[in-house]
């Protein structure tokens, strides 16, 4: 069964594990014995375990961000009229964030997980920015109400307190009134 795993079946069963378990939980043994495998197939996709972690934080970045920005810009382009920020608020408050508390833990842990989150952080605030510039605002306002927003998200991952629906559509609203008065 080696042989039919791929890299990529490894690197999703990270990203679960990660998910579940959190950092201290991605090591080869557990993982090979979750896929009935032995960690020879592990070792034959990845030269160690230092390389499975940095292939697991490169695809963390493109699920948790490039996907999403990727969606906001196709939205863009197909649906004239669509606020793009409205939308980016949609995709990002309303995806299920445990992932993202998994990885920043890890960071807080793990000089190469913090470099990713950092990177990943860079790459969001500017992505926001642009879309607040692309609204009218000026540079500085922009960057500094990019934060803003960045920060709300951080919030909002990071707490375990759900609204319904309706609360948070109501809350994303209002903070979107905010940022782009």
């Amino acid at each position: 069964m080696a042989d039919q795993l791929s890299a990529q079946d490894w690197i999703d069963l990270g990203l679960k594990t990660l998910a579940k378990g959190g950092f201290t939980a991605l090591k080869a043994e557990p993982l090979a014995k979750a896929m009935g495998v032995s960690r020879g197939s592990f070792y034959w996709h990845f030269a160690d375990i230092g390389a499975f972690h940095a292939a697991i934080l490169a695809r963390w970045r493109e699920v948790a961000t490039e996907q999403i920005i990727a969606a906001v810009e196709a939205t863009k382009d197909t649906n004239e009229g669509a606020d793009p920020l409205a939308i980016l608020l949609k995709l990002t408050f309303g995806s299920k964030l445990v992932l993202e508390k998994a990885v920043r833990s890890w960071a807080a842990n793990d000089a190469r997980a913090r470099a990713a989150v950092v990177a990943v952080d860079r790459r969001r605030l500017d992505y926001i920015e642009s879309l607040l510039k692309q609204a009218g605002l000026a540079d500085d306002i922009a960057r500094a109400r990019a934060q803003i927003l960045f920060w709300a998200f951080f919030g909002f991952a990071l707490s375990d307190q759900t609204l319904p629906a309706e609360k948070q559509q109501a809350a994303l609203d209002e903070l979107l009134r905010m940022v782009v008065a």
